[in-house]
């Protein structure tokens, strides 16, 4: 059973909700991301999900853009997010921690290579935003020999025939895609949501967590009881922003920023 699976068996037991914090690896600096995962932990986290900074994404909004446009000003790379995957993990060996990004940076690295440092960091899983199960063969085979979780995104317009194909690709939790958009778009269509949830779980028993959207207490709330559990990824990257522009020293900005991170753990634990 792989780190991801779990926890999200413990807290499906427990009844406790996922909450699944995003960041971008090495906004605002590589050492402010390892602080902030470690206090992410302590404020709730179950799982860290970490970009890898690519300057094409085809699926993020205009705040996560400009968080991999300040990581990749610092030299971020690959290899970099890795290394602070290493890092994270001298000091935590149980919160699973779920690679995001694009597919170009990983075949620039080649897929033998890239899974064996992977799995050498202490990576639990790999979510790859513009790789179609269909066509993730080549990949999935080797992460999954590795035991390295594989996870797919399933959109609002994902049509039927398509969730046979994802599903079977997918391992430690489904993510669903909240709303047709970028991340950081507004949240307003729950009955769709809660209707797409409701369908999903006719194809696959994997914990199912909503992304995109969610923006602070209320929201995680709202799609915490339609959910296994939440993603908050802009919310975070925004403050982030909002802080290293007034030159907050790292404390500060970790302490600050992992405060978005508390108000939601409170907001789910409140779900009856």
């Amino acid at each position: 059973m792989s780190r991801i699976q779990g926890i999200a068996r413990q807290n499906a037991e427990a009844g406790r909700k996922l909450l699944i914090p995003y960041l971008v690896a090495g906004d605002p600096n590589l050492a402010s991301t390892v602080a902030l995962m470690h206090s992410l932990v302590e404020c709730g986290a179950d799982i860290i999900e970490l970009g890898i900074p690519f300057s094409d994404p085809s699926a993020d909004g205009p705040v996560i853009q400009r968080g991999v446009e300040r990581s990749l000003s610092k030299g971020t790379t690959l290899q970099g997010v890795l290394d602070m995957v290493a890092q994270f993990r001298t000091l935590n060996s149980a919160t699973p921690i779920v690679l995001m990004g694009y597919l170009n940076p990983i075949e620039i690295m080649g897929y033998g290579n890239f899974v064996e440092k992977a799995s050498n960091a202490g990576v639990d899983g790999v979510l790859i935003v513009d790789m179609p199960p269909a066509e993730s063969d080549a990949l999935y085979t080797q992460l999954q020999a590795q035991g390295i979780d594989t996870i797919f995104l399933v959109a609002p317009t994902t049509r039927d025939a398509r969730l046979p194909t994802i599903c079977d690709h997918s391992s430690g939790y489904l993510y669903y895609v909240s709303l047709k958009g970028v991340t950081g778009a507004a949240l307003t269509d729950y009955d769709s949501v809660t209707a797409n949830i409701e369908k999903l779980r006719g194809f696959t028993d994997l914990p199912i967590v909503v992304g995109f959207g969610i923006k602070d207490a209320d929201s995680a709330a709202a799609m915490g009881r339609l959910s296994d559990g939440i993603i908050i990824g802009s919310a975070l990257v925004e403050k982030i922003a909002q802080l290293a522009d007034q030159e907050q020293q790292d404390d500060a900005l970790v302490a600050q920023t992992t405060a978005v991170i508390a108000a939601a753990r409170e907001a789910l634990n409140n779900i009856r």
